[in-house]
């Protein structure tokens, strides 16, 4: 008679196996479900003593972290981190946040408009009361719709009076050099593109005989006074340009925290990221640029001080001056 096994111990932990699982997935640009919220806490402890992480580069997350209900978040543009702290644009009031560190992403935002319309700047579009067909990230709670809104009240008009002049605004789901977006610019169907990850399309664009409509130096200031960061889509990277074109950075993923998060949270979340720099995918290559990504630079700025453990934490580990 064969003897029943002896019961075997996995080697990998049900936590390890489904985090695991999950990183598989939202590897696959083929699933749709690539945002993630990961909860840790003590085994078996309730109710739950938990931290909250939150993969989401959107700012839905922001009040979230306030409140301290999410622990570790991310945000892209960086810049919108110093909005919140200013309690600036979208956020009534200054809200308690610290930065862990910053993902190094270079990027401008664009304001592309065919040349078919003749507009050559932002401010015709409301002293024309132009029937601007655009088109938008359709992702709802995207940064793109943030800076854009901010950036047009400044100008002193709205996506709705665009609408009310008889224009259109579109909400595509997908990144502006895709056929939805790009091409429905050279099918005639819209004239204009607001958005960034501007490498992409830019070239796209410019073959179609696209304007990058500038932004003008008080509307800079102002923005700037806000707490937004100011940038220019070079001549040098794209030659066809007659000049620099002046506009707002939309560069680094913020890791950011509460004010007020626990010391020992924040110190083993910094551990985590100097353990892992060889495994996380940086730009199909390794390892984490973690010197950079602890410096202020253009393409990981930082407008959001250190939380005091990440801080200490880089320096002792020589990542920060």
């Amino acid at each position: 008679m064969e003897r029943p096994r002896r019961y075997v111990r996995p080697t990998i932990t049900r936590s390890r196996f489904v985090l695991e699982l999950a990183s598989e997935l939202v590897g696959d640009t083929a699933w749709p479900y690539l945002q993630a919220r990961v909860i840790l806490r003590e085994k078996g402890k309730d109710p739950w003593k938990e931290v909250c992480l939150f993969g989401s580069d959107a700012c839905d997350a922001i009040p979230e972290v306030a409140r301290g209900d999410v622990q570790v978040a991310i945000l892209n543009p960086s810049q919108l981190l110093t909005l919140a702290l200013r309690g600036r644009g979208p956020f009534p009031e200054p809200l308690p946040l610290r930065t862990i560190t910053v993902i190094p992403s270079l990027d401008q935002l664009a304001f592309a408009v065919s040349e078919r319309t003749g507009l050559t700047s932002l401010s015709q579009i409301r002293e024309r009361r132009f029937p601007l067909r655009l088109s938008l990230r359709g992702e709802p709670h995207h940064s793109i719709h943030i800076v854009v809104k901010e950036v047009l009240s400044q100008l002193g008009f709205s996506l709705e009076d665009i609408v009310a002049w008889g224009g259109q605004v579109r909400y595509d789901p997908a990144m502006p050099d895709r056929p939805t977006r790009i091409g429905a610019v050279g099918r005639g169907e819209i004239d204009a593109i607001f958005d960034e990850a501007l490498d992409s399309w830019a070239d796209m664009a410019l073959d179609l005989g696209m304007r990058f409509l500038p932004l003008e130096e008080p509307i800079l200031r102002s923005l700037e006074e806000m707490g937004f960061r100011r940038a220019a889509i070079p001549k040098a990277e794209y030659p066809r340009l007659a000049e620099d074109v002046p506009t707002l950075d939309f560069s680094g993923f913020a890791v950011y925290t509460h004010a007020d998060a626990p010391e020992e949270v924040i110190q083993s979340v910094c551990a985590a990221l100097e353990a892992r720099k060889d495994r996380i995918p940086w730009q199909g290559e390794g390892p984490l640029p973690l010197k950079q990504m602890c410096s202020d630079t253009p393409e990981a700025p930082r407008g959001v001080p250190f939380h005091p453990a990440a801080e200490r934490f880089w320096r002792e580990r020589g990542y920060l001056d």
